[in-house]
C-alpha cells in the first residue's frame, strides 16, 4: 500500500484508518468509529441486519461477488445445529494482496464486522481461517481478539448485549486449493483440502457440518462501514448492483503499484494511468488480467471498461480478487500463459481427473511451445483440452486454468504461431511474467 502517497482518487471507506499511529489496536479503532457499527447491530433484528446488507448492494469480495446479504439469507434459522461465522483469510489467488493489509493494518475491523454476521444468523462462534505463510497476521490477529476480549467485546455477554460470540483463528497449510470454501472447511476440520460435492453449500451444512456463513476478509470488513452509514451509502459508493469501493492490487508493468481504495465501476484505464501512473517505461499496454491469475485476459483495446462484476463479466472476464496484472508491449504472452498454468499444475489437489491430468498436460503443450517445439495442431489441442476441462471439476481450480488459457490462445494466437517452427521466443530479451 502506497501510504505516503495517497492518490486523490481513492475513496477511503476500509483502508481509512490505515495511516493512523497504532492502527492495529483496540484504542486507535475505538477512537474512530470502532464497535459503533455493532452497538447499532446489537438494537436490530436479525432480519434487519441481512436486509441492510442487502441494500448495501455488498457483493462477496473473494471472487464469486454473490450478493453478501443473500447468501447469509440462507443460513436456515430454524436448524438446531450451532452456527458458525468463518473467515476465509486464506489469500492465495497470484495477483492478490490485500486481504493481509486489512488484517495488518486494522484487524478490529474484521472482528466487528464478523460479530455483526454471527448477529445476523444467531451464531456464538466463528473462527478465521488464515493462511500458513501469513504467520506474522496470525500474531496480529491474536492479538486483537485478545484485546477484544478483555473490552467485552467478545465473550459470554457482548458489549453488556447478552448475546455470545467467540472467535479464534486457525493456521491453513498454504494451499491454493484451500481457498474455496469447502475446501477450506475440510482442511479447518483436520482433513486434507479436498472440496466437498455440493449441494449441500456451507449455508446449510458448512463448518461440523452446521449452518455456516462463509466469507473472504475484505468482505466482512466492509460490514462495519454499512451499518455506520446505512445501507442506501454504501450502495451509492459503486455501481448498480455493485456497492461500496473495492481494494484494488495494482500490479505488473505501472509506474505506481499498489493497494487502492476505489469505488466499484470505476474505469481501468483511469486506473492504470491515473493511479498506477501509467505503464512503466512509457511502453504500450498489451494486456491486463483483472481480478487475478484466474481471470481470462483482456487486450489493451478492451481495457476501457468499468471495473465491477456485472462489466467485467460482459467482456468475457471476471473481476475475481481484485488483482489487477498489467502487462506492457514486450510481454511475451505464451510465457504468461504458461506461468500461469505451472501455478495451477501445482495446485492442483488431484482429486478431480481432468484438473489434475488437464492443468499437467497443458503445462507441458505451452513449455513446448515456448520451447519452439510446438505444433500448428498444438494450438487446437490446448483450446480443446482447456474447454472440456471446463464445468468438469468438483471445485472451480479446473475452471480457473481453462478460462485464462482460452483467452491466451484466442487472442494472442498471433504470438503462439510465432513460437511455431522452432522459432526462438521474440520476447526472449524482456520475457518476463508478473503475475506471480
Amino acid at each position: 500500500m502506497l501510504y505516503n502517497q495517497p492518490n486523490p482518487l481513492e475513496v477511503k471507506v476500509l483502508s481509512r484508518r490505515f495511516t493512523l499511529p497504532n492502527s492495529q489496536s483496540i484504542e486507535t479503532y475505538l477512537a474512530n468509529d470502532g464497535y459503533k457499527a455493532l452497538e447499532k447491530a446489537l438494537g436490530m433484528t436479525q432480519d434487519q441486519i441481512i436486509d441492510e446488507v442487502k441494500a448495501s448492494g455488498l457483493r462477496g469480495r473473494g471472487g464469486a461477488g454473490f450478493p453478501t446479504g443473500l447468501k447469509w439469507s440462507f443460513v436456515p434459522r430454524q436448524s438446531p445445529k450451532p452456527k458458525y461465522i468463518v473467515v476465509n483469510a486464506d489469500e492465495s489467488e497470484p495477483g492478490t494482496c490485500k486481504d493481509r493489509l486489512l488484517i495488518e493494518y486494522d484487524p478490529h475491523q474484521l472482528i466487528e464486522g464478523v460479530i455483526i454476521a454471527g448477529q445476523a444468523v444467531g451464531a456464538e462462534q466463528g473462527y478465521i481461517y488464515i493462511r500458513g505463510e501469513y504467520r506474522y497476521l496470525i500474531d496480529v490477529m491474536d492479538r486483537a481478539i485478545d484485546e477484544a476480549y478483555a473490552r467485552g467485546v467478545l465473550g459470554d455477554n457482548v458489549m453488556g448485549s447478552g448475546r455470545k460470540f467467540h472467535l479464534a483463528s486457525h493456521s491453513g497449510a498454504g494451499a491454493y486449493e484451500c481457498g474455496e470454501e469447502s475446501a477450506l472447511l475440510e482442511s479447518f476440520e483436520g482433513k486434507r483440502g479436498n472440496p466437498r460435492i455440493r449441494p449441500p453449500f456451507p449455508a446449510v451444512a458448512g463448518c461440523y457440518q452446521s449452518p455456516t456463513i462463509l466469507n473472504n476478509v475484505e468482505t466482512f470488513c466492509a460490514v462495519p462501514a454499512i451499518f455506520l452509514n446505512g445501507g442506501a451509502y454504501f450502495a451509492g459508493l459503486g455501481s448498480p448492483k455493485n456497492g461500496g469501493t473495492r481494494l484494488f492490487c495494482l500490479s505488473g508493468h505501472v509506474n505506481k503499484p499498489g493497494v487502492y481504495e476505489l469505488p466499484m465501476g470505476f474505469n481501468l484505464m483511469r486506473m492504470i494511468n491515473e493511479v498506477g501512473g501509467g505503464v512503466r517505461g512509457g511502453k504500450k499496454l498489451k494486456a491486463v488480467i483483472p481480478g487475478g491469475s484466474s481471470c481470462p485476459v483482456l487486450k489493451a483495446d478492451e481495457c476501457d471498461i468499468a471495473m465491477d462484476y456485472d462489466s467485467v463479466a460482459a467482456a468475457k472476464s471476471m473481476l475475481g480478487s481484485g488483482g489487477v496484472v498489467v502487462m506492457d508491449e514486450d510481454t511475451c504472452m505464451v510465457n504468461a500463459a504458461l506461468r500461469i498454468m505451472k501455478f495451477y499444475a501445482h495446485e492442483s489437489c488431484g482429486w478431480c481427473i481432468p484438473c489434475r491430468e488437464g492443468t499437467t498436460w497443458l503445462k507441458k503443450l505451452l513449455t513446448r511451445f515456448h520451447e519452439g517445439m510446438g505444433q500448428r495442431s498444438d494450438i487446437v489441442l490446448i483450446g480443446d483440452l482447456s474447454k472440456n476441462m471446463l464445468g468438469r471439476t468438483f471445485c472451480p481450480l479446473g475452471d480457473a486454468a481453462a478460462m485464462p488459457t482460452i483467452a491466451f490462445v484466442e487472442k494472442f494466437k498471433d504470438e503462439f504461431e510465432a513460437h511455431l517452427d522452432g522459432k526462438p521466443c521474440p520476447y526472449e530479451k524482456s520475457n518476463r511474467m508478473v503475475a506471480a
